[in-house]
């Protein structure tokens, strides 16, 4: 086994590239015909991986032509090994699938980052308008106020810093 293939399971891993890890399972080795197959799941996409036999482990390689159709976001796998009938659940945990940069353009901001920014051009927008509220027919719009927009532009500045803070 090469020294730069993980010996466990990925948290994150990008589209686009070449995914690969071996995992050893002294009591289901490859060798004895076990199949090691991971479900990754998500409320848009399910994805399945089977490994391959390599000695008594179990190598995974899934392709960057593969990987490239997959949606960034996270997944929750679980692993399976399988033989003449047999299944057994050998892990489990969350993984991360990030955008593959292969495209045209994607927009790498989170939640917070991409709501404070609309948030600052409501702000900004208003600046030079004097008018709340409005009505038409039996219609009626009230914009928020700047004092509201105000509370929630800080409330989204802090979350942005938090998220800064942790990378």
């Amino acid at each position: 086994m090469a020294a730069d293939i993980p010996t466990t399971e990925p948290s994150s891993v990008n589209a686009g590239d070449t995914w690969r890890w071996t995992r050893s399972l002294a009591d289901y080795p490859a060798g004895a015909g076990w199949v090691l197959s991971y479900t990754l799941i998500n409320a848009a996409a399910k994805v399945t991986i089977t490994a391959a036999a390599s000695g008594d482990d179990h190598a995974v390689t899934v392709a960057a032509a593969t990987t490239a159709a997959y949606a960034a976001g996270s997944y929750d796998w679980r692993a399976r090994v399988s033989r003449s009938g047999e299944v057994y659940t050998v892990g489990e945990g969350r993984l991360t699938v990030r955008n593959a940069f292969s495209g045209a353009t994607f927009d790498a901001r989170t939640h917070a980052r991409k709501t404070l920014e609309a948030i600052e051009a409501v702000i900004e927008g208003r600046a030079s308008s004097e008018v709340s509220y409005y009505m038409i027919g039996n219609r009626q719009l009230r914009y928020m106020t700047p004092a509201e927009l105000l509370t929630l532009r800080d409330k989204y500045r802090a979350e942005v810093a938090r998220e800064d803070a942790a990378t």
